[in-house]
């Protein structure tokens, strides 16, 4: 199934939604949170200057797309025992980026209107750390992620796009990096998001983003 490109302006637009809400509804909880693994201080990043808001979107035409990719249809994550379908995720009505729905059998989305796995730019999969009422989820064991660490995305086509870890950051909501994780690269990338630090009981959710920035290292038959 072949998909409509998007325009710069789509992508930025969207993403700076993202930014706005700093993926706060990644994770829906009231309360007996467990505590997620957090990066190692040898492979993380946090941020160490505040933003008074979202970036503005840089100047230019998008990156040059390449050939087209088939959609992804699961991702893999070995080093963490994950294996997931991926559900599309676009924008919400009121303009924020969807994000996949918390239920006991959770699973991980990619955003559609951005780059698919393998093509030229970044792809971006989103997924709950947990939620008080099924307990961890999807990427609950992101940040235990490292360097060289592998993951593995499947196609509409048969064909999977392998990635590897190159480093795992952690950001305060409210400083998140937009330009970092949805900015043109010059070759296929991949950005996996979810919730992290510590959990904010009056808030209702967690206070930082753990992103995952790996690059596509080979592509193969299923």
């Amino acid at each position: 199934m072949q998909r409509r490109s998007r325009t710069y302006r789509t992508w930025l637009v969207a993403a700076l939604a993202l930014a706005v809400v700093g993926v706060v509804a990644l994770v829906v909880a009231l309360g007996g949170q467990q505590s997620a693994p957090r990066p190692a201080a040898a492979g993380s990043t946090t941020s160490a200057a505040p933003e008074s808001g979202p970036p503005p979107a840089p100047a230019g035409r998008p990156a040059a797309t390449g050939e087209p990719v088939a959609a992804p249809v699961s991702v893999s994550v070995p080093a963490i025992g994950v294996t997931s379908d991926l559900m599309d995720l676009g924008l919400a009505g009121d303009g924020t980026v969807e994000v996949p729905p918390l239920e006991e059998d959770d699973q991980a989305g990619w955003y559609a209107p951005g780059p698919a796995p393998g093509a030229v730019g970044p792809a971006v999969i989103l997924g709950h750390v947990d939620s008080a009422e099924f307990g961890p989820g999807v990427f609950f064991d992101l940040g235990a992620l490292t360097p060289g660490d592998e993951i593995e995305v499947t196609r509409e086509d048969g064909t999977v796009a392998l990635f590897v870890v190159d480093r795992v950051e952690v950001h305060p909501k409210d400083e998140f990096p937009t330009i970092a994780v949805y900015g043109n690269t010059a070759d296929p990338q991949l950005r996996l998001i979810t919730c992290g630090g510590d959990f904010d009981r009056a808030a209702g959710s967690y206070e930082d983003n753990v992103v995952v920035f790996a690059s596509l290292a080979a592509t193969r038959a299923a």
